[in-house]
C-alpha cells in the first residue's frame, strides 16, 4: 500500500509507491493503472512546485491526454514522458537528493519500459521521502525562491547582524520605542515625583551664619 506524505508549507500531498507495482500493475489492468499512475506523479510535481516556487509542470491532465488519445499519433508520449522526466530531476535536485540519470532512463525507456517507469519512481519516493523530513530551499535550474523563503531568509540575516553587533534592529527599535510613547503606566510614572525630594534641606550647623545689615558672624576658635 502507498504511503502517502504532506510536503512543503502548500502541504502538497504525495505518495510513496512500490516501483515493483508501477512496473507490473500496468500488465494487469491492461494499462489503466499506467494512466492512472503518469496523471497523479504529474500532479504531486506540479502541487510541489508551486508550494516551492518553482516549475515542475503545470497541467497533469495534458500529461495524461498526450498517453491517451496521444498515443494514436505516436509522438505526443515520447514527448510527455521526456518532460515528465525532466521534472522529475527537478523534484531530485529540489530536496537535494540524487536525480536519475538521462542516459539510464533512455536505455530503459527503449529496452524494457516497465523498468524506466520504476526507476522514475524510485527516484520521486527518495526525493518525496527527503522533502518531508526538512524543508529545503534549493533553487531548480536558477528558477525563483519561493516569497516565503526569501522573507524568512531575510529576517534570519538580520538578526544574524544584530547578533553580532549587539543592537536590535531597527524594526525592534521602533516597535519599542512606539509602545513606550503609548504605555499608559509609562506616562504616569515619569510624571509622579518622589515627596522627599521636595522636602526643605535641614540646616547645617556648624555652617556660618548672616546677620541681617552686617557681616556675617565668625566662629571664634
Amino acid at each position: 500500500m502507498a504511503e502517502q506524505l504532506l510536503i512543503g508549507p502548500s502541504r502538497a500531498r504525495v505518495k510513496l509507491r512500490s516501483p515493483w507495482a508501477v512496473a507490473l500493475l500496468p500488465f494487469i489492468t491492461l494499462g489503466i493503472y499506467h494512466l492512472v499512475w503518469w496523471y497523479r506523479v504529474n500532479r504531486e510535481l506540479r502541487d510541489v512546485g508551486h508550494g516551492n516556487g518553482v516549475d515542475l509542470g503545470q497541467s497533469p491532465t495534458s500529461s495524461l491526454l498526450a498517453l491517451f488519445p496521444g498515443a494514436l499519433i505516436i509522438i505526443p508520449p515520447f514527448v510527455s514522458y521526456w518532460r515528465g522526466t525532466y521534472r522529475i530531476v527537478g523534484a531530485a535536485r529540489l530536496t537535494g537528493t540524487e536525480p536519475v540519470n538521462g542516459w539510464i532512463a533512455l536505455v530503459l525507456f527503449i529496452v524494457i519500459q516497465p523498468a524506466y517507469w520504476a526507476y522514475l519512481q524510485s527516484s520521486l519516493n527518495k526525493a518525496w521521502a527527503a522533502a518531508a523530513r526538512g524543508p529545503t530551499d534549493a533553487p531548480v535550474d536558477g528558477a525563483p525562491p519561493s516569497p516565503a523563503i526569501a522573507r524568512a531568509a531575510a529576517r534570519d540575516k538580520l538578526a544574524s547582524t544584530a547578533d553580532r553587533d549587539g543592537t536590535a534592529p531597527a524594526g525592534e527599535r521602533a516597535a519599542g520605542a512606539s509602545a513606550g510613547a503609548t504605555d499608559p503606566n509609562s506616562n504616569a510614572a515619569s510624571r509622579e515625583r518622589d515627596p522627599s525630594l521636595d522636602a526643605p534641606v535641614p540646616a547645617d550647623p556648624d555652617a556660618p551664619a548672616h546677620e541681617p545689615g552686617g557681616e556675617p558672624a565668625t566662629r571664634p576658635d
